[in-house]
């Protein structure tokens, strides 16, 4: 690599304070509702610069081993990151508050207008963004693996994907399966 291919180095941001994270998590939580994973890399990564594209990837893997939901997942373990059990609560209190009361109030809406045939075309092209959303999140999370292909990444992601869609495995057997299959690999491949 050349000193032109390079890029200076960037000044070290300060750690979010709890109202940052909670006002972050919070804009997240209104923009995203239905969709938030996307949302929340673009925000943590790319707008706020609190974390890298790596550290993002990482803490979603981690997210999505615990049991629950994996933006609230990731809202503890980012909040807790910063500024411990309390970034935690302040992190899951943005992200949660506003789409607490929509769902609130979209259940009244629904249950006084059921019958109305728009409202159920509308929720269904909801789902249809939502899915959207879900798939270029993905595409976005494994260009890493297009950039800087392993046959370790490769082998892990196909055996992944044959486990659950091909041969039918529960996905909680396959991650248990792989997963220490996967961190046996990458600690050999550490320098």
């Amino acid at each position: 690599m050349t000193q032109s291919d390079s890029k200076p180095p960037q000044p070290a941001r300060p750690d979010p304070g709890l109202a940052e994270l909670f006002v972050g998590f919070l804009s997240i939580g209104v923009v995203a509702f239905g969709g938030v994973l996307p949302i929340a890399r673009r925000a943590m990564v790319e707008r706020y610069q609190w974390i890298s594209e790596e550290d993002f990837v990482e803490l979603l893997s981690l997210a999505q081993f615990l049991p629950g939901p994996n933006i609230t997942n990731f809202a503890v373990v980012l909040g807790s990151r910063f500024r411990g059990p309390a970034g935690s609560l302040a992190a899951v209190l943005g992200l949660t508050l506003v789409p607490a009361l929509i769902v609130i109030l979209l259940g009244v809406v629904f249950t006084h207008y059921a019958d109305v045939k728009a409202l159920s075309g509308m929720v269904a092209g909801l789902a249809a963004a939502a899915a959207g959303l879900i798939i270029s999140m993905v595409v976005r999370i494994a260009e890493p693996m297009w950039r800087h292909p392993t046959l370790r990444t490769w082998g892990i992601a196909l055996a992944a994907f044959a486990g659950v869609a091909l041969i039918g495995l529960p996905l909680g057997w396959v991650m248990l399966a792989l997963a220490p299959i996967s961190v046996a690999l990458a600690w050999r491949a550490l320098p």
